[in-house]
């Protein structure tokens, strides 16, 4: 009689802007063979409708409704998460940075993140899934098995961000204004504001690699799995 396999975990991964988050979730990820989500990708997919469709990003009402009528759906990736909205693949396009700032923007409504934390609870619902965002062990997915809340001092989080774009000059400065502009609309929304949660392991990856970062991650989850 062949053992029981273990149960598949929810593995949530929060943190701020230009910590990392993505690319520790999607090693691990692979790693584990799990689904790697990224939840910001669905924000930065309303963010780019709104923007097709000349909406306002203050307008709570008309993002809700945007959303409501939108098909966004998130498919594992051999280099991360594939964003399809409404049937197109916007995987690149949402990674521009008119909609990275949309996206910020578009998440601080209650209504279009109850909308959002609906959708991400339906695809993790059935574990075996690294899920990175800014609110998924507090909101989306708070009994997660697993949760990690990646930190960086800020201004390390702005040079990684800069030598990961490869931005000099006056576009450096932009970048790093809207990086610190994205920390303050994370912290001080009213929905579901960035925080870690109570239980969270949190990491400090300042003077620390992705290797040792992916590491640490790792340590937790086979403790998790270990003692199931």
């Amino acid at each position: 009689m062949n053992p029981p396999q273990p149960r598949k975990l929810i593995i949530a991964i929060d943190g701020p802007a230009g910590v990392g988050k993505s690319t520790i979730a999607s090693r691990l990820a692979r790693k584990l063979g799990y689904a790697n989500l990224e939840s910001g990708a669905m924000y930065r997919a309303l963010a780019l409708k709104a923007i097709e469709w000349d909406a306002s990003f203050d307008d709570e009402a008309t993002l809700a409704k945007l959303a409501h009528d939108s098909r966004i759906q998130l498919e594992p990736a051999s280099n991360g998460t594939r964003v399809l909205l409404d049937g197109r693949d916007v995987t690149k396009r949402v990674r521009d940075t008119d909609v990275t700032a949309g996206a910020s923007r578009v998440s601080v409504h209650p209504e279009v993140r109850e909308w959002m934390v609906a959708r991400q609870q339906e695809l993790g619902a059935g574990g075996g899934v690294v899920m990175e965002g800014r609110d998924i062990g507090t909101k989306v997915f708070p009994d997660a098995d697993v949760k990690i809340f990646l930190d960086a001092d800020p201004i390390v989080r702005e040079q990684r961000r800069l030598q990961q774009q490869n931005l000099r000059g006056n576009a450096a400065q932009a970048s790093a204004a809207e990086l610190r502009e994205r920390d303050r609309r994370d912290r001080t929304r009213a929905a579901s504001p960035l925080a870690a949660a109570a239980d969270a392991v949190i990491i400090d990856s300042t003077n620390l690699s992705e290797d040792e970062v992916l590491h640490r991650v790792e340590e937790q989850v086979q403790k998790r799995l270990a003692n199931q």
